[in-house]
Formats: C-alpha cells, sequence, structure tokens
C-alpha cells in the first residue's frame, strides 16, 4: 500500500518535501519526537486534533491533506462535489450576469422548504451522494425564489447553502465550505430571523475548525451566543437550543487549543440551559440538549486525553435523542477513548461499528473513523468480523 493511505505516510511526504528532518519537524511544530515517529512508522494512525494542527501548519499542508478528507461519494463523478461547487460559485451572481435558461425556476415557498427539509434529511441520514445530487438544483432554485419572494425566502436559502457547508467539510473541501457558510450568513442577514443567522455562525465556526483553525472558530461561535444571550426565565426553547449549541461549538475549539478550563465553563453553562429540557430539541436543524451536552463532554474529554471521563459522560448520551450521523460521530469519539490505552480494542470496535451502522458511505469521509480503524487492524494478525467490514469500507488496513 501507498505511503499516502496513512497519516504517517503523508506526513512523512510532507516533511520530506519542506526538507525537514523528524528532529527538525519537532521543534518546528512543537510536537513531541515520539509522536512523530510513531506516526510516520506506523505504529500510530492517529492523534490529537491539535497535534495534526501544528503538523500541518508545520510542513505546509492543509488538515484535510493530512487527514485525507476527500471525495467519497456513492454517486457518479458527474453528480459530486464539482457540481455542488458550480452551483455555489455560479456566474449568475456576478454583476450584470442574471440567471440563463437552464438555472431553474423561483417554486413556491412551501415546495422550496419541502425540498431543504429532504436535503436534512439526506445529510442527517448519512447520504451525502444524495445530498451532493440535490444541492445544485436547490441552491438554483432558492436563489430564484429569493428574488421572487423576497426576504421570505431567506431561510431557505440559507439552509441550502448551509447544506453546500456542511458536505464540503465532509468531502475535504474546506475553502468552498467556507464561502457557502459565508454565503449562508449573507443570505441570512438579508431575512429578519436571528436565530437563524446565529445558528449559521455556528457552521461557520465548524468549518473554521476543519480548516485548523481553532481561534478563530473559538472566538466567532463565542461572539454569536453572546449576541443572542437570553434571559433563562423568558427564553423560548428555540432560543436556548441555539445558544446551547453555539456554546457547544465554543467548546470544542477550546478543547483543541488544550484549555480544559474554558472547556469546562462552555459546557456548564450549556448544562444549565439543558436542564430545562427533558430531551433533546431538533430546532434550525441543530441539535441542543442533556444527550448534547454529555456527548459534547465526551468529545471534548477525548480531546483533552481525558479517556475515563469520555467514557463516563457517553453513559449519559441517549440514542433516541440524536440524529443519525450526530450519533455516528458520537460512537467515533467513544471508540477513540477506548483505543487510547490499547487495553479496550474489543469495544473501540464495538464502537466503531455502531458508527458505521448508521451510514458506510458517511462512515469512509470520517478521517477519525479511518485512523482508528487502520490502527486497530494493525495490531492484529488476523482480523474477522466486523473488523474486516470496517477496514474494507475505509480502503486498506494502511503500514505497518
Amino acid at each position: 500500500m501507498s505511503n499516502s493511505s496513512t497519516i504517517g505516510g503523508r506526513l512523512r511526504a510532507a516533511r520530506r518535501e519542506r526538507r525537514l528532518t523528524q528532529e527538525g519537524l519537532s521543534e518546528l511544530a512543537g510536537v513531541s519526537l515520539t509522536v512523530i515517529a510513531d506516526l510516520e512508522q506506523g505504529r500510530k494512525d492517529c492523534a490529537r486534533p491539535s497535534t495534526l494542527i501544528k503538523l500541518a501548519d508545520a510542513t505546509g499542508v492543509t488538515l484535510s491533506a493530512l487527514l485525507d478528507r476527500q471525495e467519497r461519494l456513492e454517486k457518479p463523478a458527474t453528480a459530486g462535489v464539482l457540481a455542488v461547487r458550480d452551483a455555489l460559485l455560479s456566474v449568475a451572481d456576478l454583476p450584470g450576469i442574471g440567471a440563463a435558461d437552464g438555472d431553474g425556476e423561483p417554486l413556491a415557498l412551501a415546495e422550496l422548504e419541502a425540498s431543504v427539509r429532504r436535503g436534512w434529511d439526506f445529510y442527517w441520514g448519512g447520504n451525502l451522494g444524495d445530498l451532493a445530487v440535490l444541492l445544485p438544483g436547490l441552491i438554483g432554485e432558492a436563489r430564484l425564489t429569493r428574488e421572487d419572494a423576497g426576504p421570505a425566502a431567506a431561510r431557505p436559502l440559507a439552509q441550502a447553502y448551509q447544506l453546500s457547508a456542511d458536505l464540503m467539510v465532509h468531502t475535504g473541501n474546506d475553502d468552498l465550505a467556507m464561502i457557502a457558510a459565508e454565503r449562508a450568513l449573507a443570505a441570512a442577514r438579508a431575512g429578519n430571523d436571528e436565530l437563524q443567522h446565529a445558528t449559521l455562525a455556528g457552521t461557520a465556526s465548524w468549518v473554521l475548525l476543519h480548516q485548523g483553525r481553532a481561534g478563530e472558530a473559538e472566538r466567532v461561535a463565542a461572539v454569536a451566543a453572546l449576541a443572542i444571550e437570553p434571559r433563562m426565565s423568558a427564553a423560548t426553547p428555540e432560543h436556548l437550543t441555539v445558544w446551547g449549541s453555539l456554546l457547544l461549538s465554543a467548546a470544542a475549539p477550546a478543547a483543541t487549543a488544550g484549555r480544559a478550563e474554558d472547556v469546562k465553563e462552555y459546557i456548564g453553562v450549556a448544562r444549565a440551559a439543558a436542564g430545562r429540557f427533558e430531551q433533546d430539541r431538533h430546532d434550525y436543524w441543530v441539535s441542543f440538549g442533556p444527550s448534547q451536552v454529555a456527548m459534547q463532554d465526551c468529545y471534548t474529554s477525548a480531546v483533552l486525553g481525558r479517556t475515563g471521563r469520555a467514557v463516563k459522560a457517553a453513559e449519559r448520551v441517549r440514542r433516541e435523542d440524536l440524529l443519525d450521523i450526530s450519533w455516528g460521530a458520537h460512537r467515533l469519539d467513544v471508540a477513540q477513548a477506548w483505543a487510547a490505552d490499547g487495553k479496550h480494542d474489543a469495544k473501540a470496535v464495538a464502537a466503531l461499528t455502531e458508527a458505521h451502522a448508521v451510514s458506510r458511505e458517511w462512515f469512509r469521509h470520517q478521517g477519525l473513523a479511518r485512523s482508528l480503524t487502520r490502527e486497530l487492524a494493525g495490531r492484529k494478525a488476523r482480523l474477522g468480523e466486523p473488523l474486516d467490514t470496517l477496514v474494507a469500507t475505509v480502503g486498506g488496513r494502511g503500514e505497518r
């Protein structure tokens, strides 16, 4: 298998391109020489997000390239991200050009909103290929409907762009994801829904985090949360959902930066807000409630290397509260916690299998799923079920 099949192989290639020794990279990135050697020699195929960001920056590659986040859609290439890119960057947006024949036509607002709901169903169900097929037409129709119906169509247009940003993150096109997030924010600003606009700040924060810009990711989410901070006694459930989700969004980059006390504060405030709910809510296509707080506690604890706390937090997450790929992402975090010390590989494989069951297509787009699968496979002389199914999905055992 080629060196490009693992994080270590890609790191080695990037390091050599920069004409750096492992020692030189260690000094430049501020990362332990042992970690670099373990990655490059295949003893490890994953590392903390903060470590990967430092290595990507030091070697001059994007985080997406280091993690090998690329399109793996179960659709023909003509129905992939290039078509979504062309819709996002349509020449119809250039001054004086306008829409051309074949760009679609305005829809009744109810019909447009139904199409957006279908897109969200595809996304949360992990059907990324189907979403890629839907989005080009949806974006065009939403633009035309916005021109025809005015501010009333701002929300579905903003969400069509938001779906594009989400898809682009999963397929490793982070720059296009940021363009989509910016367009979503602009579309929402033209409407009159403060909470919709705030929700999209959470999307922008997530994109920034995937670009390796943790400080900016935290700032965007925290500023948006402050702008809509509610009076707890008077806040609507929808308001609490959006505000609480922004607090959790800010906690993730704080964990990446290794700031455990700030993570504790974000999650503590979010937990107090979630106390208003008996179960998680899903408003504006974001989720918030007791399980979301526990899920983020698990994730941030895993990022901070607090394995025991991560596993304990996972016990408070209820499957019925989570949308499908949200549950899948949570099980990846649990797998990372179980795999950390090499003593609980069976439990790690079980958690990976639960994530895989959500959507094979979504699973193979997750860098953590690929790296954990290959690391666990590398510890075994013979695989057997279910690990061989996981390996087949992500595309190989990696280097030894």
